[in-house]
């Protein structure tokens, strides 16, 4: 595509040199929709991001992209709880981060994760031991067949781990443009995971948690505006506890986690780092250094050396632990989202 038209490079964390045909900054609903329209009218492909922080971009675009901007904070102070109505293209950090100074707690745990808050939903974005599912008491889709907004609660968003309604029957003809958070006054923090455990519950703050978080996201996660990165690429991989046991017994120092389904979650990181893959290098794109579960654009990578590297990570973990890594990224070609496993296979 020639260079005419608009960059994405500014628009994806991984910071590829990527392009589209149209490029729109939407701050209503009603933006949204008249440039889906447009695209209908063209037969474009049509795709909304946010801050472009969990997509990767394996060709230039062929149609337009959608920054969803909406805006507008409305806090309800009721007996119990405080309900919290967010616009889809607040930044998630800075909304933990204000809540917070408004002597609201309950989104500490999840302070750092990149993105907007439309964005959260889809995957159900958690860390350390909370999940916006805990949180969220509905989300607002605008219909873009219909023109019309409706509202799905937190049982209809069919919540899972890193996974809604919003990546299946509602990944295309919806686009997300408020979520609702219900915070209870009854604070409890959740000190499961990682240097959480070091706190004291009996007198740890919702702004001590912060902080911890932080500390500990910052130490191990390039920033990527210094080092373009989308996080965690994979998932962390959910197992049967036969599977878990025979791994133990080969490898007794492997973290896992003990889900409520009787499933066990194990640590990607852990399994990748393992394979002695910090450092790994395709062409620009490598694994992290300090953590291995974050693929980097090292030096002017191309999709194709993101590609090339998720496709390396996977087949050595397959091969070591027969566990098979999904990327937790949301891969996008030039007519729109596809399979990510199926690409990386």
């Amino acid at each position: 595509m020639s260079s005419q038209h608009p960059s994405l490079k500014a628009d994806n964390t991984l910071g590829l040199e990527v392009h589209t045909q149209k490029r729109i900054v939407a701050e209503t609903p009603a933006a949204i929709l008249a440039a889906w329209q447009a695209s209908q009218q063209d037969q474009t492909p049509f795709l909304v991001l946010g801050e472009g922080s969990n997509v990767l971009f394996l060709d230039d675009f062929a149609g337009t992209v959608v920054l969803n901007r909406i805006k507008g904070i409305t806090i309800q102070d009721e007996y119990e709880s405080w309900k919290l109505h967010v616009g889809a293209g607040e930044n998630w950090h800075e909304l933990v981060k204000s809540t917070l100074e408004k002597g609201i707690a309950g989104l500490e745990n999840l302070a750092l994760i990149p993105g907007m808050t439309g964005s959260a939903p889809i995957q159900n974005i958690g860390a350390y031991g909370v999940e916006l599912k805990d949180v969220c008491e509905y989300v607002d889709v605008l219909n873009l067949h219909s023109g019309e907004t409706e509202r799905l609660d937190r049982e209809a968003c069919e919540f899972g781990y890193r996974d809604s309604i919003f990546k299946h029957r509602y990944q295309s003809g919806y686009v997300i443009v408020a979520v609702g958070l219900c915070l209870p006054k009854q604070w409890q923090p959740v000190l499961t995971y990682g240097d959480l455990k070091t706190l004291n519950p009996a007198i740890a703050s919702a702004w001590d948690v912060y902080h911890a978080v932080c500390q500990m996201r910052q130490s191990k996660l390039p920033d990527p505006k210094v080092t373009g990165n989308v996080g965690s690429f994979f998932k962390n991989p959910v197992v049967t506890q036969a599977q878990c046991s025979a791994l133990l017994a080969r490898f007794p120092a492997m973290p896992h986690y003990l889900m409520p389904e009787g499933e066990t979650k194990l640590a990607a990181g852990w399994l990748i780092d393992q394979c002695q893959l910090k450092g790994y290098r395709i062409g620009g794109a490598a694994v992290h250094q300090q953590q291995a579960l974050v693929l980097i654009n090292a030096d002017h990578a191309l999709p194709a050396d993101i590609v090339a590297l998720a496709r390396a990570v996977r087949a050595r973990v397959g091969e070591k632990f027969d566990v098979w890594l999904e990327p937790e990224v949301r891969f996008i070609q030039a007519q729109g989202e596809c399979n990510a496993v199926e690409v990386i296979a």
